[in-house]
């Protein structure tokens, strides 16, 4: 016979099983949970991978579409456009010069109009074609020009024939041809001693002028300076030039005035512009504006280039610039010695006026202004007298 106390030992053995299962039961649908989880995170990032790889698929495909290509396409007609209409400006600008020499640009005109047109449209490849037209009808007019100034008709050159010379006149005003060995070349020029002459330099402004800055005749500079001689002084932006816009009249290089004072100081502590300094009996030609400090004890300042001519050698060959390139009358000063000269040689680039003034024996000279601003004045005019202008080199006697 079973005893009580059997039959309770074997009820506390089964509750101990059950607990035991029912823990057993508890544990397998935590690992059951834990697969599905597992097994879902395992789909979702097969999932996301695919979508990845559609999305980069999407991407190629998006960059071969019509649309894309049309963008990309659109953005290079643009830049093409903008790089056009750049030189479009620099062509404009020489009709400008071309109606200032008093040309004919009737037939120049209309072809502009047809570049900027095309331009509108974005077809630069028209507007490109239509330029190389305009640039080289341009520069036929300016070769012809040149011929009729070579023939001493065009841009204010002496009528009378010059006086083959070598030889550049130890004071005063003289007509002549210089052989050289690219050519022969006419050149109007004014020669000083600066032992008895001071070179200064007049402005229409008072100081340093940026936008709408007053300019005035040669004429005027040498009346109102009591001046015997001068000449165009260095580049400035003409009003009349679109890309002028904002800097009418004005001109960015170094330059001391009559008055001591100093012009564009700031923005030429840097420059690489060279620089001709005046004084008592001494002219010097100087690379580089940086190389010049704001000495008022001179008699005058003015930096332009390139700088011809140095120590009797060559110093400019030809540049990037087309304007430089072309042939026309054009100015510069320079020195031999305490022996100073201003003049235009006409039917010449700017490299071309080495060769002139080397073989006048000239041992440093200085580019200045040219074109429509081209004016070199002796008792009267003897060139120009071209455009009004913001400054004037000037023989004073001392």
């Amino acid at each position: 016979m079973v005893s009580f106390q059997h039959i309770l030992k074997i009820l506390s053995h089964k509750k101990l099983l059950e607990a035991f299962i029912a823990v057993v039961c508890i544990g397998i649908g935590v690992v059951t949970l834990l697969l599905f989880y597992l097994n879902d995170s395992k789909t979702k990032i097969a999932a996301l991978s695919t979508d990845k790889s559609e999305v980069e698929k999407a991407y190629e495909d998006l960059k071969n579409e019509d649309q894309y290509k049309i963008n990309q396409q659109l953005n290079e007609d643009l830049k093409n456009t903008h790089d056009t209409y750049s030189e479009s400006i620099e062509a404009y600008e020489g009709i400008l010069e071309l109606q200032v020499k008093k040309q004919d640009v009737s037939k120049l005109t209309p072809l502009y109009a047809s570049i900027v047109n095309s331009l509108s449209d974005l077809n630069y490849a028209s507007a490109e074609s239509e330029l190389t037209d305009l640039n080289a009808q341009i520069k036929k007019i300016n070769d012809d020009l040149a011929a009729k100034e070579a023939a001493l008709r065009a841009a204010g050159a002496p009528a009378t024939p010059a006086t083959a010379s070598n030889t550049p006149p130890g004071s005063g005003y003289s007509y002549q041809a210089v052989s050289t060995e690219i050519g022969t070349y006419n050149i109007a020029l004014v020669a000083a001693d600066l032992n008895s002459t001071r070179v200064i330099i007049d402005t229409a402004s008072d100081g340093t002028c940026t936008n709408d800055c007053p300019t005035l005749p040669l004429a005027t500079y040498v009346q109102r300076s009591g001046a015997f001689a001068g000449i165009n002084g260095s580049y400035f932006c003409p009003a009349e030039y679109p890309s002028c816009a904002g800097k009418t009249n004005s001109f960015d290089t170094l330059l001391m005035n009559k008055n001591k004072v100093y012009f564009n100081s700031d923005n030429n502590v840097y420059s690489n512009v060279p620089v001709a300094v005046f004084g008592a009996g001494f002219a010097r030609f100087i690379g580089a504006s940086s190389g010049w400090g704001r000495d008022t004890g001179v008699d005058g300042v003015i930096a332009n280039q390139p700088l011809l001519l140095s120590g009797g050698n060559i110093a400019f060959g030809g540049g990037s610039d087309p304007k430089q390139g072309s042939k026309g009358a054009r100015s510069f000063v320079g020195n031999k010695g305490s022996t100073v000269y201003i003049g235009v040689i006409y039917n010449v680039t700017v490299a071309e006026m080495a060769y002139v003034l080397k073989a006048l024996g000239l041992e440093n000279a200085l580019n200045l202004d040219s074109g429509g601003s081209t004016a070199l004045w002796s008792g009267g005019y003897k060139a120009g007298p071209g455009r009004n202008i913001p400054n004037a080199i000037l023989f004073v006697g001392r």
